[in-house]
Protein backbone atom coordinates (compact mmCIF):
# COMPACT_ATOMS: atom_id res chain seq x y z
CA UNK A 1 0.00 0.00 0.00
CA UNK A 2 1.43 3.41 -0.81
CA UNK A 3 2.04 5.50 2.27
CA UNK A 4 1.25 9.31 1.02
CA UNK A 5 3.18 10.49 3.83
CA UNK A 6 2.89 14.59 2.68
CA UNK A 7 -1.01 14.66 2.31
CA UNK A 8 -1.30 15.82 5.72
CA UNK A 9 -0.26 19.12 4.17
CA UNK A 10 -2.98 19.73 1.97
CA UNK A 11 -5.47 18.62 5.12
CA UNK A 12 -4.47 21.15 7.34
CA UNK A 13 -3.97 23.78 4.72
CA UNK A 14 -7.50 23.23 3.80
CA UNK A 15 -8.65 23.31 7.60
CA UNK A 16 -7.42 26.21 8.18
CA UNK A 17 -8.91 27.33 4.85
CA UNK A 18 -12.20 26.96 5.80
CA UNK A 19 -11.94 28.47 9.19
CA UNK A 20 -15.50 30.92 8.93
CA UNK A 21 -16.44 29.55 5.30
CA UNK A 22 -18.79 27.25 5.77
CA UNK A 23 -19.66 24.47 2.76
CA UNK A 24 -22.17 24.92 0.59
CA UNK A 25 -25.57 23.40 1.13
CA UNK A 26 -24.95 20.24 -0.83
CA UNK A 27 -28.32 18.93 -2.55
CA UNK A 28 -28.64 15.77 -5.43
CA UNK A 29 -28.42 18.92 -8.07
CA UNK A 30 -29.05 17.17 -11.49
CA UNK A 31 -25.38 17.56 -13.78
CA UNK A 32 -25.30 20.62 -15.55
CA UNK A 33 -26.58 21.04 -19.10
CA UNK A 34 -23.58 21.46 -21.40
CA UNK A 35 -25.45 24.51 -22.60
CA UNK A 36 -24.75 26.15 -19.47
CA UNK A 37 -21.79 27.82 -18.68
CA UNK A 38 -19.42 26.24 -15.67
CA UNK A 39 -19.09 28.48 -13.02
CA UNK A 40 -15.14 27.93 -12.29
CA UNK A 41 -12.67 26.55 -14.99
CA UNK A 42 -9.81 24.37 -13.53
CA UNK A 43 -6.74 24.55 -15.71
CA UNK A 44 -4.23 22.18 -14.60
CA UNK A 45 -0.23 21.91 -15.74
CA UNK A 46 1.48 18.95 -14.77
CA UNK A 47 5.56 19.90 -15.84
CA UNK A 48 7.19 17.23 -17.67
CA UNK A 49 4.04 14.84 -18.13
CA UNK A 50 4.19 13.32 -21.47
CA UNK A 51 2.01 11.22 -22.93
CA UNK A 52 4.42 8.63 -22.70
CA UNK A 53 3.80 8.62 -18.74
CA UNK A 54 0.30 9.11 -18.97
CA UNK A 55 -0.02 6.00 -21.59
CA UNK A 56 2.49 4.07 -18.76
CA UNK A 57 0.28 4.44 -15.50
CA UNK A 58 -3.03 5.02 -16.46
CA UNK A 59 -4.63 1.66 -15.94
CA UNK A 60 -2.86 2.05 -12.47
CA UNK A 61 -4.66 5.34 -11.80
CA UNK A 62 -7.52 5.57 -8.90
CA UNK A 63 -7.90 8.92 -7.88
CA UNK A 64 -7.69 12.55 -9.76
CA UNK A 65 -6.55 11.25 -12.90
CA UNK A 66 -9.03 7.85 -13.03
CA UNK A 67 -11.85 10.96 -12.41
CA UNK A 68 -10.30 12.70 -15.67
CA UNK A 69 -10.48 9.05 -17.46
CA UNK A 70 -14.41 9.52 -17.41
CA UNK A 71 -14.11 12.52 -19.16
CA UNK A 72 -12.95 13.64 -22.39
CA UNK A 73 -9.53 12.24 -23.08
CA UNK A 74 -7.10 13.18 -26.06
CA UNK A 75 -3.94 11.14 -25.73
CA UNK A 76 -2.37 12.46 -28.36
CA UNK A 77 -2.04 16.46 -27.65
CA UNK A 78 0.79 18.25 -28.86
CA UNK A 79 3.25 21.27 -27.71
CA UNK A 80 4.01 21.23 -31.80
CA UNK A 81 6.99 23.08 -31.40
CA UNK A 82 10.69 22.70 -31.36
CA UNK A 83 10.83 24.51 -28.27
CA UNK A 84 9.71 22.10 -25.85
CA UNK A 85 10.61 23.77 -22.43
CA UNK A 86 8.53 25.06 -19.89
CA UNK A 87 8.04 28.95 -20.66
CA UNK A 88 6.89 28.21 -24.25
CA UNK A 89 4.82 25.13 -23.60
CA UNK A 90 2.91 27.03 -20.36
CA UNK A 91 2.42 30.49 -22.97
CA UNK A 92 0.40 27.80 -25.43
CA UNK A 93 -2.38 26.26 -23.38
CA UNK A 94 -4.55 29.88 -22.06
CA UNK A 95 -3.50 31.82 -24.91
CA UNK A 96 -4.06 29.40 -28.27
CA UNK A 97 -1.10 31.03 -29.67
CA UNK A 98 2.11 28.78 -30.35
CA UNK A 99 5.56 30.18 -29.38
CA UNK A 100 6.13 32.18 -32.64
CA UNK A 101 3.22 34.08 -31.59
CA UNK A 102 3.40 34.23 -27.58
CA UNK A 103 6.83 35.56 -28.24
CA UNK A 104 8.13 32.76 -25.70
CA UNK A 105 10.67 31.45 -27.68
CA UNK A 106 12.38 29.51 -24.95
CA UNK A 107 13.31 29.81 -21.30
CA UNK A 108 15.85 32.37 -21.90
CA UNK A 109 17.66 33.42 -25.00
CA UNK A 110 20.52 35.87 -25.66
CA UNK A 111 19.81 39.52 -26.73
CA UNK A 112 23.69 40.52 -27.55
CA UNK A 113 22.59 43.92 -27.97
CA UNK A 114 21.65 44.55 -24.49
CA UNK A 115 23.16 47.49 -22.46
CA UNK A 116 23.29 44.89 -19.71
CA UNK A 117 26.21 42.57 -18.81
CA UNK A 118 24.32 39.73 -18.85
CA UNK A 119 23.03 39.02 -22.07
CA UNK A 120 20.73 36.25 -21.67
CA UNK A 121 17.16 37.14 -20.71
CA UNK A 122 14.91 35.21 -19.19
CA UNK A 123 11.74 34.69 -20.52
CA UNK A 124 9.82 36.25 -17.65
CA UNK A 125 12.39 39.08 -16.19
CA UNK A 126 11.99 42.77 -16.18
CA UNK A 127 15.62 43.40 -17.81
CA UNK A 128 15.38 47.12 -17.93
CA UNK A 129 15.30 46.83 -14.26
CA UNK A 130 19.03 47.84 -13.11
CA UNK A 131 21.05 44.88 -12.11
CA UNK A 132 19.16 42.43 -13.34
CA UNK A 133 20.51 39.01 -14.60
CA UNK A 134 18.56 35.86 -16.26
CA UNK A 135 19.54 34.32 -13.02
CA UNK A 136 18.54 37.21 -10.23
CA UNK A 137 15.83 38.81 -11.59
CA UNK A 138 12.68 41.04 -11.02
CA UNK A 139 9.46 38.58 -12.05
CA UNK A 140 7.61 40.45 -15.02
CA UNK A 141 4.93 39.66 -17.63
CA UNK A 142 6.30 42.15 -20.35
CA UNK A 143 7.44 39.18 -22.67
CA UNK A 144 4.12 37.67 -23.26
CA UNK A 145 3.03 39.24 -26.10
CA UNK A 146 -0.78 37.68 -26.27
CA UNK A 147 -3.61 37.15 -23.81
CA UNK A 148 -4.64 34.86 -21.77
CA UNK A 149 -8.21 33.18 -21.42
CA UNK A 150 -8.58 34.81 -18.31
CA UNK A 151 -7.63 38.34 -19.79
CA UNK A 152 -9.97 37.60 -22.42
CA UNK A 153 -12.59 36.29 -19.99
CA UNK A 154 -12.10 39.69 -17.57
CA UNK A 155 -12.14 42.01 -20.34
CA UNK A 156 -15.58 40.22 -21.40
CA UNK A 157 -16.67 40.97 -17.78
CA UNK A 158 -14.78 42.99 -14.84
CA UNK A 159 -16.74 40.32 -12.67
CA UNK A 160 -14.61 37.99 -13.59
CA UNK A 161 -11.65 36.34 -10.49
CA UNK A 162 -8.97 35.31 -12.29
CA UNK A 163 -6.36 33.40 -10.22
CA UNK A 164 -2.60 32.10 -11.19
CA UNK A 165 -0.79 29.69 -8.66
CA UNK A 166 2.23 27.57 -9.53
CA UNK A 167 5.52 26.30 -8.56
CA UNK A 168 7.59 28.05 -10.84
CA UNK A 169 6.86 31.94 -11.54
CA UNK A 170 7.37 30.86 -15.36
CA UNK A 171 4.36 28.78 -15.21
CA UNK A 172 2.67 31.15 -13.20
CA UNK A 173 2.97 34.07 -15.14
CA UNK A 174 2.44 32.24 -18.16
CA UNK A 175 -0.65 30.96 -17.57
CA UNK A 176 -1.91 33.49 -15.99
CA UNK A 177 -1.40 36.68 -17.95
CA UNK A 178 -0.22 39.79 -17.51
CA UNK A 179 -0.43 40.91 -13.92
CA UNK A 180 -3.19 43.88 -14.27
CA UNK A 181 -5.78 41.35 -15.08
CA UNK A 182 -5.02 38.88 -12.35
CA UNK A 183 -6.72 39.03 -9.02
CA UNK A 184 -4.23 37.28 -7.11
CA UNK A 185 -1.21 35.11 -8.86
CA UNK A 186 1.48 33.39 -6.18
CA UNK A 187 4.14 31.15 -7.14
CA UNK A 188 7.20 29.33 -5.31
CA UNK A 189 10.59 30.89 -5.13
CA UNK A 190 12.44 28.49 -3.00
CA UNK A 191 11.62 29.35 0.45
CA UNK A 192 7.91 31.05 -0.36
CA UNK A 193 4.95 31.47 -2.19
CA UNK A 194 5.17 34.85 -3.55
CA UNK A 195 3.95 37.68 -5.62
CA UNK A 196 4.86 41.15 -7.07
CA UNK A 197 5.68 43.59 -5.09
CA UNK A 198 3.27 45.47 -3.35
CA UNK A 199 0.65 43.08 -3.38
CA UNK A 200 -1.63 41.95 -0.29
CA UNK A 201 -0.75 38.72 0.97
CA UNK A 202 -3.83 36.63 1.43
CA UNK A 203 -4.26 35.03 4.82
CA UNK A 204 -4.61 31.73 3.03
CA UNK A 205 -0.79 32.40 1.73
CA UNK A 206 0.12 33.54 4.96
CA UNK A 207 -0.78 30.03 6.34
CA UNK A 208 0.31 28.05 3.89
CA UNK A 209 3.95 29.32 3.83
CA UNK A 210 3.97 28.75 7.37
CA UNK A 211 2.94 24.69 6.81
CA UNK A 212 5.00 24.21 4.14
CA UNK A 213 8.07 25.80 6.16
CA UNK A 214 7.51 24.27 8.96
CA UNK A 215 7.26 20.60 6.97
CA UNK A 216 10.17 21.03 5.43
CA UNK A 217 12.04 21.73 8.56
CA UNK A 218 11.19 18.41 9.59
CA UNK A 219 12.82 14.92 7.87
CA UNK A 220 10.99 13.09 5.13
CA UNK A 221 11.14 9.50 5.37
CA UNK A 222 11.30 7.17 2.40
CA UNK A 223 7.48 6.78 0.76
CA UNK A 224 6.42 3.44 0.37
CA UNK A 225 6.13 2.14 -2.77
CA UNK A 226 3.25 0.75 -4.58
CA UNK A 227 3.25 -2.36 -5.88
CA UNK A 228 3.17 -1.24 -9.20
CA UNK A 229 6.03 0.59 -8.88
CA UNK A 230 8.34 -2.43 -7.89
CA UNK A 231 9.54 -3.70 -10.97
CA UNK A 232 11.12 0.44 -11.52
CA UNK A 233 12.68 0.43 -7.91
CA UNK A 234 16.55 -0.65 -9.25
CA UNK A 235 19.28 1.35 -9.18
CA UNK A 236 20.95 2.58 -12.41
CA UNK A 237 24.40 3.34 -12.70
CA UNK A 238 25.27 6.56 -14.47
CA UNK A 239 28.60 7.71 -13.81
CA UNK A 240 30.67 8.60 -11.02
CA UNK A 241 29.18 6.40 -8.52
CA UNK A 242 25.55 7.86 -8.87
CA UNK A 243 22.81 6.02 -9.62
CA UNK A 244 18.97 7.02 -10.31
CA UNK A 245 15.93 4.65 -9.94
CA UNK A 246 15.82 3.26 -6.42
CA UNK A 247 15.16 6.62 -4.65
CA UNK A 248 12.12 6.41 -2.37
CA UNK A 249 12.32 10.56 -1.48
CA UNK A 250 14.08 10.64 1.96
CA UNK A 251 14.68 14.12 2.91
CA UNK A 252 17.52 15.44 5.53
CA UNK A 253 15.50 18.88 7.70
CA UNK A 254 15.36 21.59 5.60
CA UNK A 255 16.83 20.12 2.15
CA UNK A 256 14.79 22.48 0.35
CA UNK A 257 15.71 21.09 -3.05
CA UNK A 258 14.89 17.72 -2.43
CA UNK A 259 11.27 18.83 -1.28
CA UNK A 260 10.88 21.06 -4.54
CA UNK A 261 11.99 17.35 -6.06
CA UNK A 262 9.27 15.51 -4.75
CA UNK A 263 5.57 14.52 -4.44
CA UNK A 264 5.59 17.20 -1.09
CA UNK A 265 6.10 19.99 -3.51
CA UNK A 266 2.63 19.17 -5.75
CA UNK A 267 0.94 18.65 -2.48
CA UNK A 268 1.92 22.61 -1.37
CA UNK A 269 1.00 24.22 -4.54
CA UNK A 270 -2.76 22.29 -4.66
CA UNK A 271 -2.79 23.09 -0.77
CA UNK A 272 -2.46 26.52 -1.98
CA UNK A 273 -5.31 26.69 -4.93
CA UNK A 274 -7.59 24.71 -2.79
CA UNK A 275 -7.48 27.14 -0.30
CA UNK A 276 -7.71 30.13 -2.65
CA UNK A 277 -10.96 28.63 -4.08
CA UNK A 278 -12.12 28.01 -0.80
CA UNK A 279 -11.30 31.80 0.66
CA UNK A 280 -12.15 33.76 -2.32
CA UNK A 281 -15.11 31.46 -3.14
CA UNK A 282 -14.10 31.13 -6.73
CA UNK A 283 -17.19 29.68 -8.99
CA UNK A 284 -20.17 31.72 -6.73
CA UNK A 285 -20.26 34.82 -8.08
CA UNK A 286 -21.94 36.47 -10.69
CA UNK A 287 -19.38 35.34 -13.17
CA UNK A 288 -17.42 32.13 -14.43
CA UNK A 289 -14.28 32.37 -12.47
CA UNK A 290 -10.94 31.04 -13.29
CA UNK A 291 -8.05 29.48 -11.59
CA UNK A 292 -4.90 27.91 -13.07
CA UNK A 293 -2.25 25.97 -11.71
CA UNK A 294 1.49 24.50 -12.23
CA UNK A 295 2.08 21.59 -10.78
CA UNK A 296 5.96 21.88 -11.15
CA UNK A 297 7.16 18.04 -9.53
CA UNK A 298 6.74 15.82 -12.03
CA UNK A 299 9.54 18.16 -13.48
CA UNK A 300 11.81 18.46 -10.80
CA UNK A 301 11.46 14.56 -10.67
CA UNK A 302 12.12 13.86 -13.92
CA UNK A 303 15.25 16.28 -14.04
CA UNK A 304 16.32 14.38 -10.83
CA UNK A 305 15.98 10.69 -11.63
CA UNK A 306 15.15 10.38 -15.39
CA UNK A 307 11.12 9.37 -16.40
CA UNK A 308 11.68 5.45 -15.85
CA UNK A 309 12.54 4.69 -12.21
CA UNK A 310 10.57 4.29 -8.71
CA UNK A 311 10.89 8.10 -8.14
CA UNK A 312 8.62 9.01 -11.23
CA UNK A 313 6.13 5.81 -10.20
CA UNK A 314 5.59 7.41 -6.94
CA UNK A 315 5.68 10.92 -7.63
CA UNK A 316 2.79 10.37 -10.18
CA UNK A 317 0.73 7.50 -7.85
CA UNK A 318 1.20 10.32 -5.44
CA UNK A 319 0.03 13.09 -7.50
CA UNK A 320 -3.25 10.74 -8.67
CA UNK A 321 -4.27 10.82 -5.01
CA UNK A 322 -3.65 14.16 -4.30
CA UNK A 323 -5.51 15.21 -7.05
CA UNK A 324 -8.26 13.55 -6.19
CA UNK A 325 -8.49 15.03 -3.16
CA UNK A 326 -8.21 18.42 -4.77
CA UNK A 327 -11.20 17.40 -6.69
CA UNK A 328 -13.27 16.33 -3.64
CA UNK A 329 -12.75 19.73 -1.95
CA UNK A 330 -13.91 21.32 -4.90
CA UNK A 331 -17.10 18.44 -4.51
CA UNK A 332 -18.02 20.12 -1.44
CA UNK A 333 -18.23 23.80 -2.53
CA UNK A 334 -21.02 22.73 -4.82
CA UNK A 335 -19.70 24.82 -7.27
CA UNK A 336 -20.12 23.69 -10.82
CA UNK A 337 -16.39 23.60 -12.26
CA UNK A 338 -14.80 22.16 -15.89
CA UNK A 339 -10.82 21.14 -14.95
CA UNK A 340 -8.63 20.49 -18.21
CA UNK A 341 -5.60 18.67 -17.28
CA UNK A 342 -2.28 18.70 -19.40
CA UNK A 343 1.32 19.36 -19.71
CA UNK A 344 3.91 22.56 -20.70
CA UNK A 345 6.16 19.39 -22.76
CA UNK A 346 6.94 15.73 -22.19
CA UNK A 347 10.53 14.40 -21.20
CA UNK A 348 12.43 11.35 -21.86
CA UNK A 349 14.31 9.29 -19.36
CA UNK A 350 18.27 8.51 -18.76
CA UNK A 351 20.23 7.47 -21.89
CA UNK A 352 21.44 4.94 -19.27
CA UNK A 353 18.38 3.34 -18.87
CA UNK A 354 17.22 3.72 -22.10
CA UNK A 355 20.19 1.62 -23.81
CA UNK A 356 18.66 -1.38 -21.19
CA UNK A 357 15.26 -0.39 -22.86
CA UNK A 358 16.13 -1.76 -26.41
CA UNK A 359 17.39 1.99 -27.78
CA UNK A 360 20.89 1.47 -28.59
CA UNK A 361 21.17 4.87 -30.01
CA UNK A 362 20.49 6.77 -26.82
CA UNK A 363 23.48 8.44 -25.64
CA UNK A 364 24.84 12.23 -24.12
CA UNK A 365 25.58 14.94 -25.83
CA UNK A 366 29.54 14.54 -27.08
CA UNK A 367 30.97 16.94 -24.11
CA UNK A 368 33.49 18.87 -26.60
CA UNK A 369 30.23 19.87 -29.05
CA UNK A 370 29.34 22.90 -27.18
CA UNK A 371 28.83 26.65 -28.67
CA UNK A 372 31.58 27.92 -27.92
CA UNK A 373 34.13 24.92 -29.19
CA UNK A 374 32.06 25.37 -32.95
CA UNK A 375 32.40 29.40 -31.90
CA UNK A 376 35.82 28.83 -31.81
CA UNK A 377 36.56 25.93 -34.49
CA UNK A 378 34.45 29.14 -36.92
CA UNK A 379 36.98 31.90 -35.74
CA UNK A 380 39.94 30.17 -36.59
CA UNK A 381 38.94 29.32 -40.08
CA UNK A 382 37.60 32.56 -40.76
CA UNK A 383 40.64 34.29 -39.31
CA UNK A 384 37.76 36.65 -36.44
CA UNK A 385 39.30 37.49 -32.85
CA UNK A 386 36.99 36.56 -30.05
CA UNK A 387 33.57 34.69 -29.21
CA UNK A 388 31.23 34.69 -32.32
CA UNK A 389 28.50 32.57 -31.83
CA UNK A 390 26.18 32.50 -28.39
CA UNK A 391 24.04 30.12 -27.31
CA UNK A 392 23.49 28.08 -23.66
CA UNK A 393 24.32 24.65 -25.68
CA UNK A 394 25.44 22.75 -28.34
CA UNK A 395 21.66 22.80 -29.53
CA UNK A 396 18.47 24.82 -30.04
CA UNK A 397 18.56 28.41 -30.61
CA UNK A 398 22.19 29.90 -31.45
CA UNK A 399 23.46 33.63 -31.96
CA UNK A 400 26.25 35.28 -34.09
CA UNK A 401 27.93 38.50 -32.78
CA UNK A 402 25.84 41.52 -33.76
CA UNK A 403 29.02 43.30 -34.06
CA UNK A 404 30.13 41.92 -37.07
CA UNK A 405 29.89 42.68 -40.58
CA UNK A 406 27.39 41.56 -42.59
CA UNK A 407 30.11 39.58 -45.27
CA UNK A 408 31.50 38.48 -41.91
CA UNK A 409 28.08 37.17 -40.41
CA UNK A 410 27.32 35.70 -43.38
CA UNK A 411 30.51 33.87 -43.71
CA UNK A 412 29.95 32.73 -39.56
CA UNK A 413 26.62 31.41 -40.41
CA UNK A 414 27.71 29.77 -43.45
CA UNK A 415 30.58 27.56 -41.86
CA UNK A 416 28.67 27.02 -38.48
CA UNK A 417 25.38 25.49 -40.40
CA UNK A 418 28.03 23.28 -42.23
CA UNK A 419 29.85 22.09 -38.95
CA UNK A 420 26.60 21.11 -37.18
CA UNK A 421 25.47 19.57 -40.08
CA UNK A 422 28.61 17.65 -40.27
CA UNK A 423 28.07 16.68 -36.87
CA UNK A 424 26.66 12.99 -36.25
CA UNK A 425 24.70 13.86 -33.23
CA UNK A 426 22.54 16.82 -35.54
CA UNK A 427 19.64 15.95 -37.40
CA UNK A 428 19.13 19.41 -38.76
CA UNK A 429 20.41 22.85 -38.18
CA UNK A 430 18.70 25.78 -39.72
CA UNK A 431 19.45 29.33 -40.28
CA UNK A 432 16.58 31.97 -39.27
CA UNK A 433 16.09 33.19 -42.73
CA UNK A 434 15.36 29.32 -44.27
CA UNK A 435 12.92 29.14 -40.99
CA UNK A 436 11.61 32.37 -41.54
CA UNK A 437 10.55 31.64 -45.26
CA UNK A 438 9.66 27.73 -44.73
CA UNK A 439 5.60 27.10 -44.90
CA UNK A 440 3.26 28.32 -41.83
CA UNK A 441 2.61 25.17 -39.60
CA UNK A 442 0.12 23.43 -41.09
CA UNK A 443 -2.02 19.76 -41.05
CA UNK A 444 -1.28 16.92 -38.07
CA UNK A 445 1.54 18.09 -35.60
CA UNK A 446 2.91 14.50 -35.92
CA UNK A 447 3.89 14.68 -40.09
CA UNK A 448 5.47 18.47 -39.79
CA UNK A 449 8.49 18.45 -41.13
CA UNK A 450 11.68 19.34 -38.49
CA UNK A 451 11.54 22.62 -40.32
CA UNK A 452 8.12 23.45 -39.53
CA UNK A 453 8.54 22.49 -35.54
CA UNK A 454 11.12 25.35 -35.79
CA UNK A 455 9.08 27.54 -36.85
CA UNK A 456 6.31 27.11 -34.75
CA UNK A 457 8.90 28.35 -32.47
CA UNK A 458 10.43 30.80 -34.43
CA UNK A 459 9.99 34.74 -32.97
CA UNK A 460 12.43 37.02 -35.42
CA UNK A 461 12.07 39.37 -31.79
CA UNK A 462 13.99 36.71 -30.01
CA UNK A 463 15.02 33.45 -31.83
CA UNK A 464 18.45 32.54 -33.07
CA UNK A 465 20.28 32.87 -36.45
CA UNK A 466 21.07 29.38 -36.16
CA UNK A 467 18.31 26.82 -34.47
CA UNK A 468 19.88 23.01 -34.26
CA UNK A 469 18.30 20.04 -33.32
CA UNK A 470 19.63 16.71 -32.12
CA UNK A 471 19.18 13.45 -33.39
CA UNK A 472 16.47 11.15 -31.37
CA UNK A 473 17.61 10.27 -27.92
CA UNK A 474 20.65 12.27 -27.82
CA UNK A 475 20.36 13.80 -24.48
CA UNK A 476 21.92 17.17 -24.32
CA UNK A 477 23.40 16.81 -21.04
CA UNK A 478 27.04 15.31 -21.73
CA UNK A 479 27.90 14.44 -17.99
CA UNK A 480 25.01 13.43 -15.28
CA UNK A 481 27.04 13.31 -12.33
CA UNK A 482 26.55 17.03 -11.48
CA UNK A 483 23.35 18.56 -11.27
CA UNK A 484 20.69 17.39 -13.80
CA UNK A 485 20.49 14.02 -14.86
CA UNK A 486 17.52 14.41 -17.90
CA UNK A 487 16.18 17.09 -19.49
CA UNK A 488 13.84 17.72 -22.35
CA UNK A 489 13.48 20.39 -25.10
CA UNK A 490 14.02 18.20 -28.35
CA UNK A 491 12.17 18.68 -31.28
CA UNK A 492 10.40 14.83 -30.86
CA UNK A 493 7.67 13.32 -29.95
CA UNK A 494 8.19 12.03 -26.75
CA UNK A 495 9.15 16.19 -25.69
CA UNK A 496 6.27 16.90 -27.96
CA UNK A 497 3.21 14.95 -26.64
CA UNK A 498 1.37 15.51 -24.09
CA UNK A 499 -2.58 14.46 -22.89
CA UNK A 500 -5.23 16.73 -22.58
CA UNK A 501 -7.89 15.67 -20.40
CA UNK A 502 -11.24 17.67 -19.81
CA UNK A 503 -13.86 16.95 -17.32
CA UNK A 504 -17.00 18.24 -16.31
CA UNK A 505 -19.72 16.58 -13.86
CA UNK A 506 -22.37 15.11 -16.25
CA UNK A 507 -20.30 15.01 -19.04
CA UNK A 508 -19.94 12.48 -21.95
CA UNK A 509 -16.87 10.88 -21.70
CA UNK A 510 -15.28 9.45 -25.01
CA UNK A 511 -11.57 9.46 -26.36
CA UNK A 512 -10.44 11.20 -29.45
CA UNK A 513 -7.44 8.94 -30.74
CA UNK A 514 -6.25 11.63 -33.45
CA UNK A 515 -3.64 14.20 -33.08
CA UNK A 516 -4.45 17.85 -31.49
CA UNK A 517 -2.23 20.43 -30.20
CA UNK A 518 -2.19 22.55 -26.59
CA UNK A 519 -3.20 25.60 -28.43
CA UNK A 520 -7.14 24.45 -29.04
CA UNK A 521 -7.39 24.51 -25.13
CA UNK A 522 -8.27 28.02 -24.97
CA UNK A 523 -10.91 28.05 -27.85
CA UNK A 524 -12.32 25.05 -26.38
CA UNK A 525 -12.71 26.81 -23.25
CA UNK A 526 -13.94 29.59 -24.32
CA UNK A 527 -16.51 28.15 -26.18
CA UNK A 528 -17.72 26.19 -22.69
CA UNK A 529 -18.05 29.73 -21.76
CA UNK A 530 -19.84 31.25 -24.12
CA UNK A 531 -17.35 33.62 -24.84
CA UNK A 532 -16.57 35.10 -28.17
CA UNK A 533 -13.15 34.29 -29.11
CA UNK A 534 -11.86 37.76 -30.80
CA UNK A 535 -8.72 39.61 -32.20
CA UNK A 536 -6.54 38.56 -32.42
CA UNK A 537 -7.09 35.30 -33.23
CA UNK A 538 -5.56 32.04 -31.82
CA UNK A 539 -3.70 29.47 -33.71
CA UNK A 540 -5.52 26.89 -32.11
CA UNK A 541 -9.50 25.13 -32.51
CA UNK A 542 -11.94 24.99 -30.54
CA UNK A 543 -12.46 20.94 -29.70
CA UNK A 544 -15.94 19.19 -29.47
CA UNK A 545 -16.11 17.62 -25.80
CA UNK A 546 -19.52 16.08 -26.37
CA UNK A 547 -18.03 13.28 -27.78
CA UNK A 548 -20.09 14.01 -31.11
CA UNK A 549 -23.65 13.77 -29.35
CA UNK A 550 -23.52 17.75 -31.13
CA UNK A 551 -20.66 19.94 -31.44
CA UNK A 552 -20.01 22.32 -27.96
CA UNK A 553 -18.15 24.45 -30.58
CA UNK A 554 -19.57 27.88 -32.32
Amino acid sequence: MNRLTSLPLIALALSLALVGAPLAAQTAAPAPSPETPPKLIVAISVDQFSADLFAEYRNHFTGGFARLLTGDVFPSGYQSHAATETCPGHSTILTGFRPARTGIIANSWYNLKSPLADKVIYCAEDETIPGSTHEAYTVSDQHLLVPTLGERMKTANPAVRNVSVSGKDRSAVMMGGHKDTLDEIWWWDGKNFVSYAGRKTPAIVTRTNAIVNARIAEAQGAFEVPDFCTSRDRAIPIGGGKTVGSGHFERDAGNRAKFRASPEFDNAILALAAGMVRDMKLGTGPATDIIDIGAAATDYVGHTYGTEGAEMCIQLANLDHSLGELFDQLDQTGVDYLVVLTADHGGHDVPERNREHAAPTAVRIDPAFTTKAVSDAVAAKLKLPGQVLFGESGSGDLWIDPKLTKPQHDAVLAEALKIYRANPQVAAAFSGAEIAASPAPAGPPETWPLIMRAKASYNPLHSGDIVVALKPRVMPIPDPTHGYVATHGSFWDYDRRVPILFWRKGMTGFEQPLSVETVDIMPTLAAAIHLPVTAPLPDGRCLDLDGGAGSTCP
